[in-house]
């Protein structure tokens, strides 16, 4: 069953989206992968250095043997909202973390600055953590989840679809105001706009009578769909067919192509964040006899992994490349450099993968807890944290600066 929104909004204008396409056909396998092979070898510009897989997958194995890094590590982020256990539907604080999984999910993308490292760029002011006294500026990825935080604080429900959803209950002016920067930065919120529109979309979708009002309900329309079957993959093709504002393909030398970076990051941060205490306890939201099969899933193909790959001697970049990423020239979205750069990432973690099961590894080698450690290894990187030592590295490269609502 296909759920399909028509929209005026300027963010499903040609800018963003080439053509609109009826969804795919249901899939055996993720098309991602086959879609970055695809566009690796069209495009031939950014490489993978298949020594440096090997090395840096060695680092990273011996990097989670000493600091434990399993797919409960997401509960330990100070920012985020973790669901009680066991796992109750009927809970409300159930119920409150799901919402706000999908609405972070709908809006995770394009946060990097033009005034990046700079005191005044865009962020959020909020706690360090829930239940915290100190107060910081959250920049990033985290300025989206401290305003969201900041805002349920304030007693604005932003997280419910039925909210968002009605310009009446939750007019433009109150979402801006959600959404306020900080004291001292002299930047807004990047595509606002758009992240606006998409609000609406979603929000509006969610709210139809099959789903309820709630990604609850949505989680409880797919296993119904699936008969309580539904893995990982099934649930990121369900996601594209309900919402147009999550799909993340396009057209390409003849061939569509998928990236899919926001629906997978929404299953996986749904895996991630109602994985059972005991591994072998079956998973709440994907209860049948293959679980998840979150292998299925791929990286998640953004700005900041890129970063990281490159820093690794994993992925290698052309000089003209570099001159654009160095001198802060954007890639333009469906550019071959941009398309380039998120295709290699899909390939080379998914080298990584293979690597990690050919040397036999006890650690969970899925791409996904690969992507989720790259980033928080970025991030760390970024904010001066420390260094890697013990692999050899290139210098750390500007995150390449395309304006897109896909990641």
């Amino acid at each position: 069953m296909t759920f399909f929104v028509p929209s005026t909004s300027p963010v499903f204008d040609e800018k963003y989206i080439q053509e609109s396409v009826p969804p795919l056909e249901m899939h055996p396998t993720n098309p991602v992968v086959s879609s970055a092979e695809f566009v690796l070898e069209q495009t031939n510009i950014v490489k993978i250095n298949d020594d440096a897989v090997k090395k840096a997958t060695q680092y990273i194995l011996k990097q989670v043997s000493s600091e434990p890094y399993t797919p409960r590590t997401w509960r330990t982020h100070p920012l985020h909202i973790c669901p009680p256990e066991p796992y109750d539907p009927d809970d409300i604080l159930t119920g409150a973390c799901l919402n706000w999984i999908f609405l972070i999910s709908s809006l995770n993308f394009s946060f990097w600055s033009e005034k990046e490292g700079q005191p005044d760029r865009y962020g959020i002011e909020w706690r360090t953590s829930w239940g915290s006294e100190t107060m910081t500026v959250h920049t990033g990825y985290w300025s989206l989840v401290a305003a969201l935080n900041r805002a349920l604080e304030e007693g604005i429900p932003i997280i419910d679809p039925r909210f968002y959803s009605s310009e009446t209950l939750c007019p433009d002016s109150l979402i801006a105001h959600v959404f306020r920067a900080a004291p001292q930065s002299a930047e807004s919120m990047p595509l606002f706009n758009e992240r606006l529109a998409i609000m609406r979309e979603v929000g509006a979708i969610l709210c139809n009578n099959e789903f309820g009002g709630s990604y609850l309900g949505f989680l409880q329309a797919f296993q119904t769909r699936y008969d309580n079957q539904g893995t990982a993959l099934d649930l990121v093709q369900f996601v594209t067919d309900s919402f147009p504002s999550f799909r993340d393909d396009r057209m390409f030398n003849g061939r569509r192509v998928y990236f899919w970076k926001r629906p997978q990051i929404l299953v996986a941060e749904t895996w991630a964040a109602f994985y059972p205490e005991n591994p072998y306890t079956p998973h709440p939201i994907f209860p049948g006899l293959d679980g998840a099969h979150i292998s299925a899933l791929t990286m998640f193909a953004d700005y900041r992994v890129p970063q990281i790959l490159h820093h690794l001697r994993i992925l290698a970049y052309p000089p003209s490349l570099k001159h654009k990423l160095c001198t802060g020239k954007p890639l333009g979205a469906g550019s071959r450099e941009e398309m380039s750069l998120r295709a290699a990432s899909i390939i080379a973690v998914e080298r990584i993968r293979s690597e990690m099961i050919r040397c036999g590894s006890d650690w969970e080698a899925s791409c996904v807890l690969i992507d989720f450690y790259l980033w928080d290894l970025a991030k760390k990187l970024q904010g001066g944290k420390g260094c890697l030592e013990g692999i050899e590295t290139e210098g750390i490269l500007p995150v390449h600066r395309t304006r897109s609502i896909w990641y």
